[in-house]
């Protein structure tokens, strides 16, 4: 006798769990089609699943337990090119993950703990270029950064406290001139701050008071 198939359009969700339709008893067994593999037990998700494209490209291939996301895990684009790779466990992200451009390039790559951004992280421009680098503590932005251009020239300098900027930023031009340079306070403006033209010249300076500029020179 030939055997018949299930597969992920045979089932119906209710409240988190998965059925055939017409039962109440949660599906135990393989799902097997053109777009999805895995296993269900007592309706959750379990062991090795891989879906796919309808254009037949891998989509994401990964494990659950239990119902949710362990282990390693990587997802697709449509034309096949590595999305994102990295570990899950308990369902968040944890350790190294990497996320990639449609172009193959390295986008951001850094490190989860129980699914917040914590150590150091990095972002790439689509050409390859550093657009930052610096530090998350407990998902926040913590300790000194720097920006960068397309171009690879440095755009900004500073440092962050809690996911704010303290301290003194410097801000440059797109061909590496200084922009401008004052000092920030609990992610507020805070004191003097000079500003420059892409020639070099001062342009104007202030000083500012949480944020409002409270006197200005010409």
């Amino acid at each position: 006798m030939k055997q018949i198939l299930t597969t992920i359009d045979d089932l119906v969700e209710r409240d988190g769990l998965y059925y055939k339709e017409f039962t109440d008893v949660p599906f135990t067994g393989d799902i097997t089609d053109k777009t999805t593999q895995g296993t269900f037990r007592n309706g959750e998700k379990e062991g090795p699943w891989v879906e796919y494209q309808d254009n037949g490209q891998l989509s994401y291939e990964g494990t659950y337990k239990d119902g949710i996301q362990e282990g390693p895990w990587v997802q697709y684009y449509e034309d096949g090119q590595l999305s994102y790779k990295g570990t899950y466990k308990v369902g968040e992200e944890e350790g190294p993950w990497v996320y990639y451009h449609d172009n193959g390039q390295v986008w951001y790559e850094g490190t989860y703990k129980d699914g917040i951004q914590d150590g150091p992280w990095v972002e790439y421009w689509k050409n390859g270029q550093l657009r930052w680098k610096g530090n998350y503590k407990d998902g926040k932005e913590d300790g000194p950064w720097v920006h960068y251009y397309p171009n690879g020239q440095l755009s900004s300098k500073g440092t962050y406290k809690d996911g704010e900027k303290k301290g003194p930023w410097v801000l440059y031009w797109y061909k590496g001139q200084l922009s401008s340079k004052g000092t920030y306070k609990d992610g507020e403006k805070e004191g003097p701050w000079v500003y420059y033209l892409p020639d070099g010249q001062l342009s104007d300076k202030g000083t500012y008071k949480d944020g409002e500029l409270v006197k200005q020179y010409q």
